[in-house]
């Protein structure tokens, strides 16, 4: 099937309320235009020279999503466009984003990435640690990036109820901060969880916001 065949299946199949993220990494710019012209908004890349090659050279309404593992020393080059960072799991991560967004006069929107795999090469924050970034008096002075949910990633298995308990640990460390830190924010809505071979499962336990690549534009070339 063609990319826009894809892309209305999975549309068809998700509520309204989920966005999804069309993850375009590897992926040339022929694919990621064929991908917009169906309407497509969102697109996520993990790899910051890629990412601002796109940026450059396609449609300025994209909302771009960096969704992989940021490094403190890339922040300034996408700072200037990014839409949302998915992966946030350090305090010197977000010290670094709140000066590059101020130097743009920007407020940047982050999703803080927690561990709820049982494989030890994901990245993420435990609840303890999310807990003293948000308790700290440092947070309180970043007022140029604004935490608006949470996003992780599932073991990657065939078993599923392994994978759902994980996405409901996701879904419940979500009200848990919720409740605690942000009950009068509405800003912080978002469960990044869901990717091409479980997303189905996490709508099923509150995803908010699925990143599908493979399954819109085929299998990864490297």
């Amino acid at each position: 099937m063609s990319i826009t065949e894809n892309l209305n299946k999975i549309r068809s199949s998700l509520p309204s309320k989920v966005k999804l993220v069309a993850v375009s990494k590897t992926k040339p710019n022929e694919a990621i235009q064929e991908a917009y012209e169906t309407g497509q908004r969102i697109f996520g890349e993990n790899k910051v020279q890629d990412l601002v090659q796109k940026y450059e050279t396609l449609p300025k309404d994209i909302q771009w999503h960096f969704i992989g593992h940021l490094q403190s020393n890339k922040v300034k080059y996408i700072a200037p466009f990014i839409s949302l960072l998915h992966a946030v799991d350090s305090m010197k991560l977000l010290e670094t984003i709140n000066k590059e967004a101020a130097k743009h006069n920007r407020v940047i929107d982050c999703l803080l990435q927690f561990h709820i795999a049982q494989e030890d090469s994901k990245f993420g924050l435990k609840m303890v640690e999310a807990e003293q970034i948000l308790e700290s008096d440092k947070f309180s002075t970043l007022k140029n990036i604004r935490i608006i949910g949470v996003m992780g990633m599932a073991t990657y298995t065939n078993n599923v109820e392994q994978v759902s308990n994980e996405f409901k640990r996701l879904s419940t460390i979500f009200q848990h901060l919720k409740a605690k830190y942000f009950n009068e924010d509405q800003a912080f809505s978002e469960i990044s969880m869901g990717m091409s071979n479980d997303y189905t499962i996490a709508v099923k336990h509150g995803s908010t916001m699925v990143r599908i690549g493979s399954t819109i534009f085929g299998a990864r070339v490297y």
